[in-house]
This record gives C-alpha cells, sequence and structure tokens, in this order.
C-alpha cells in the first residue's frame, strides 16, 4: 500500500530541490556535539516556515539510527484509537520511505490495542510532515507509524511498554519521535507559561505529571498522549536525561502575539 503525500506544498515544498534547499536551513546543530544512541525526541509538527528550524534543531543534535516508530496525535478522528500500519510505503517529493513490517509486527503482538489501520494516517499531517527531515538525514530508513487517538493513560502504558519490549527485540536501534506542536491559539506570554509547564515534565521524564499537568492546566499540547507513550518507552530503555534543544512561538514568524502556537524540539537519552 502507498501513502501519498498528502500535506506537500500545503506544510512543506512539493518540489524536490525547493524542499532539499529549505530542509538544509532547518537542520541547524545547536549543540557542540551530537547526542548518541538518543532513546526518544518530541519535535512540532506546523508549516516548516513556522516549526521547521524547530524540528530541524532537534534532529540535527541527535545521531540518528536508520529504524524509527513515529507517534503523531490523530486530529481528524478517523479511524481506530491506536492506529498502526503494518506494511506498505510513504511518499514524500524526497522519495518513498518504507514501514519496517517487521518490527511493526513485533510490536502489534506486544500491544493488543493496535490495530493496523490506514483510515487514521490518509488525512493526518502531523506523522507525514517528519519524513522528508528523516529521509534527508538517515536515507533508506524505515519506520512504524502510529496515530494516538486515545486519551486513556492505560492505554499509553501498554503502549509505552510494548515499544520498549519491541525496541529491545530489535537487532537494529530504534528512535522513537513524538510529533506535537504545544499550547495553540493564546498569546505569547501566556503560551509560553503554559508550554514551560508542560516541557518541564518532559525534561524531567515524568509521564503521568506530564499527562496530568497537560490536563490540569489545559495546556492544548496536540500530542502530549504521544510524548506520554514515548517516555514510559524511554525509562524502560533506561533513559536517565532529556534536553530542551530549542524553543519558539508563531508569533516569530507571523509578528501575531496575541493568537500563537507553541514549538518545542526536545531530545531523550
Amino acid at each position: 500500500m502507498l501513502r501519498r503525500a498528502v500535506w506537500a506544498d500545503q506544510f512543506y515544498p512539493a518540489q524536490t530541490a525547493l524542499l532539499d534547499q529549505q530542509l538544509e536551513k532547518c537542520l541547524t546543530a545547536e549543540g557542540p556535539e551530537k547526542i548518541a544512541k538518543p532513546i526518544g525526541c518530541v519535535v512540532p509538527h506546523a508549516g516548516y516556515v513556522y516549526s521547521g528550524p524547530i524540528a530541524g534543531a532537534a534532529y540535527a543534535r541527535l545521531e540518528l539510527p536508520d529504524r524509527f516508530i513515529i507517534l503523531c496525535p490523530n486530529h481528524t478522528g478517523l479511524g481506530s484509537p491506536l492506529a498502526a500500519m503494518l506494511d506498505g510505503e510513504w511518499q514524500t517529493p524526497l522519495g518513498n520511505a518504507r514501514i519496517d513490517s517487521t518490527l511493526a509486527r513485533r510490536l502489534e503482538r506486544r500491544c493488543h490495542l493496535l490495530s493496523d489501520d490506514a483510515r487514521a494516517h490518509a488525512e493526518e499531517h502531523s506523522l507525514e510532515v517528519q519524513l522528508p527531515f528523516l529521509q534527508k538525514l538517515r536515507p533508506g530508513l524505515q519506520f512504524v507509524p502510529i496515530a494516538v487517538g486515545t486519551e486513556s493513560f492505560e492505554a499509553l502504558e501498554m503502549l509505552g511498554h510494548a515499544m520498549a519490549k519491541a525496541i529491545q527485540e530489535s537487532p537494529r536501534p530504534v528512535l522513537i519521535v513524538a510529533s506535537s506542536d504545544m499550547n495553540h491559539f493564546e498569546n505569547d506570554e501566556r503560551t509560553r507559561q503554559k508550554d514551560r509547564r508542560a516541557i518541564d515534565q518532559v525534561l524531567a521524564l515524568a509521564p503521568r505529571s506530564l499527562y496530568d499537568t497537560v490536563r490540569r492546566e489545559h495546556i492544548s499540547m496536540c500530542g502530549y498522549c504521544p510524548a506520554v507513550a514515548m517516555l514510559i518507552a524511554a525509562l524502560d530503555l533506561g533513559a536517565r536525561q532529556a534536553e530542551l534543544v530549542r524553543y519558539g512561538t508563531s508569533a516569530e514568524v507571523s509578528g501575531d502575539f496575541n493568537r500563537v502556537v507553541g514549538y518545542a524540539g526536545m531530545v531523550v537519552w
């Protein structure tokens, strides 16, 4: 099955040369050296003009493997609560990225809540926009796409533990990518305050506290559930550190400080 590039020319350039140029500008390392053996990351998924440099900085901070589990929120509401694709390829202007069927099926066996359901991915942008970054840095990558449409902490726990077990069984290193923007559509000052509360929980490697903080403080972090599942898996895999690589809001591009979206690039190892 081929999942076609739905959001090319909207969130990112559809022309290969222009996309490559934009990725080059976004992929700027901000640390003194790359982090070896990363376990997970949180990266934004808005249009590249807004969040591309923040996502790029996070990816550029890491020595990336060539296998990924990419978790995204389910903005459309289509499909199953935990929806993967077990076979096929995803199209982007840089070529097709293949699903790691072996890893996907290993994960499906570990998590009975996970369904093979392409409907959840058909119109979803938040995973698609990650692939060109990874293709640029790791040509020939393979990945497992998972759309998270549940807010059940128990389901996120099951998914997180299952990902850790599947990665431990994998002969190749795997990075877990949680695709998420931060707070939405409040003013810049308020958004930065709310985002800091959520970011602090990620940096503390505290999945339950992140879950509770986002819900209690009404932080409209659209991918907090993917981030929670990633952190649960990361702890099982021995994570000890996390870093905020870069943060910003849409106001830095648009000039509108009254209604913004926050973006954070965070890495876990």
